[in-house]
């Protein structure tokens, strides 16, 4: 397996070569052989344990740890980095595509910060089952290749077995990437990264100077648009939406103190470090585009057009963010309620439905598969339209009565799963790997997380919420 180091030109200091620690007894625990096959990864199970927790490193290869700042619950810190994360390199997948394999937990860096660089089991087994699962509900996403146990102890409040999960990224370029160059005003590092992240996500970028600038800026405010879009549409919760977490392609990364809304709420937060509710779950869309602001702000750094001018053409690009979302949000709900050519009067509808659910803490995405299952001709037992929305479902039936059915009910399907990964059977599985080091929830979970849109197939373990998740807290892996 050949490995590129494509950050190593970017500039001194931004990826420096750090070894993983060695692990006393690599045993693997979680293999994603989906994800394998896919990536053509030539790596067998027998040989992940020691290649996935830093022991062995094929020929040629120096891991590094990327450096980074980052706003941090809107606070800058200009110095973080990858402080417990080794980057293998990059390989070519099947269709020519660059890949990142990212070691997390595998010993400390030059950006540990005091740190010992390590990652409980726990969070690792949380990040294979959560982004295997966001990955299915067809949100772009990060990926867990292998958690891998090191049979070394690590310390978070009492002694947790160590483990190191394999990230796969389509790259690891963030927003605070750019902050940590234009920090430092880096202008050449900033446009070498610019054009880096360019060649792997934005090729179809042909303009020039400051319009090229402008160009990347609008295409990553528009990928974070689409990815937030699918968040909300799923019930998805970051929890830590910090810069340093925002990738430019567009990809979920961190999957830390996040969580699945469960009773519909807005404002509903999970993570236990946000305790100002900055990350809630109705507020990331303006976090996202604060993110995009921040990105603009390290942009300035190498537009060639100087004062007001540079800055009344990056805050043009800004400006629109609203405009865009808006557009997509909307479409968004037309598809989780079915409305093919959405009326003036579909928001007073769909606003009555939010209004109930948030009222009687109606689980969000039962609420939605109900729905959808009211209109399947194999309807489930599983799904059963809430009795405190009755008024408002007869509403709805008659606002879709005249429209093409068939159409609907695929449009919905789409985009209302009948599974998700329920806080509580997440915990479960975690438990289950801490206490015994295998967990059979996981195996016959995994089957119906990796098929979310089949409504024949969940059994109601799977679908049923076992609270509300009002009281349910998620805690940063670190």
């Amino acid at each position: 397996m050949t490995f590129l180091n494509r950050y190593d030109d970017i500039s001194k200091e931004f990826a420096p070569v750090s070894k993983p620690r060695k692990s006393s007894a690599p045993s693997l625990l979680l293999w994603n052989e989906d994800l394998a096959k896919k990536l053509a990864i030539p790596v067998s199970q027998n040989d992940a344990s020691e290649l996935l927790s830093g022991n062995t490193l094929p020929l040629g290869v120096s891991p590094v740890a990327l450096a980074y700042s980052g706003h941090q619950f809107g606070h800058f810190n200009p110095t973080l980095g990858d402080g417990r994360a080794h980057l293998l390199g990059a390989f070519s997948d099947p269709q020519g595509q660059l890949v990142d394999i990212q070691l997390k937990g595998s010993g400390r860096t030059p950006f540990s910060r005091g740190g010992d660089g390590l990652c409980a089991l726990g969070p690792a087994v949380r990040e294979f089952v959560m982004s295997q699962a966001i990955a299915a509900l067809g949100v772009p996403t990060t990926q867990s290749l292998a958690v891998v146990t090191t049979g070394d102890s690590v310390f978070r409040e009492q002694t947790v077995a160590g483990a190191v999960v394999s990230r796969v990224a389509n790259s690891h370029i963030r927003v605070g990437s750019f902050q940590y160059l234009a920090l430092k005003d880096d202008k050449q590092g900033m446009q070498n990264l610019m054009e880096h992240a360019i060649t792997s996500h934005y090729p179809d970028i042909t303009e020039t100077g400051d319009a090229r600038v402008v160009a990347f800026l609008t295409a990553v405010c528009e990928k974070q648009i689409e990815l937030v879009i699918h968040w909300l549409r799923v019930g998805f919760i970051h929890g830590v939406m910090n810069t340093d977490n925002t990738l430019v392609s567009g990809d979920t990364i961190d999957y830390g103190p996040c969580a699945m809304l469960e009773a519909f709420d807005f404002n509903q937060v999970y993570s236990s470090i946000d305790r100002q509710g900055r990350y809630a779950f109705g507020n990331q869309p303006n976090i996202a585009n604060w993110n995009c602001a921040r990105l603009a702000e390290s942009l300035l750094t190498i537009m060639e057009s100087e004062g007001d001018a540079a800055l009344n053409m990056l805050t043009t690009a800004i400006g629109m963010f609203s405009d865009k979302f808006n557009q997509a949000y909307q479409a968004m709900w037309a598809s989780k309620l079915g409305i093919l050519e959405w009326n003036e009067s579909d928001s007073e509808l769909l606003s009555e439905l939010l209004v109930l659910m948030n009222e009687h803490k109606l689980d969000y995405t039962n609420t939605f598969a109900a729905l959808t299952n009211s209109l399947l001709a194999a309807s489930s037992d599983f799904f059963r339209v809430p009795e405190a929305i009755e008024g408002w479902y007869k509403k709805w039936q008659l606002r879709i009565v005249d429209s093409d059915l068939t159409k609907i009910t695929k449009v919905m399907r789409f985009a209302n799963p009948a599974v998700i990964p329920r806080n509580q059977l997440v915990e479960q599985v975690i438990d289950q790997f801490t206490e015994s080091g295998s967990s059979q929830l996981l195996t016959q979970w995994l089957g119906v997380l990796n098929n979310p849109y089949n409504y024949e197939q969940p059994s109601s373990e799977f679908v049923e919420p076992l609270s509300s998740g009002i009281n349910y807290h998620t805690f940063c892996g670190t």
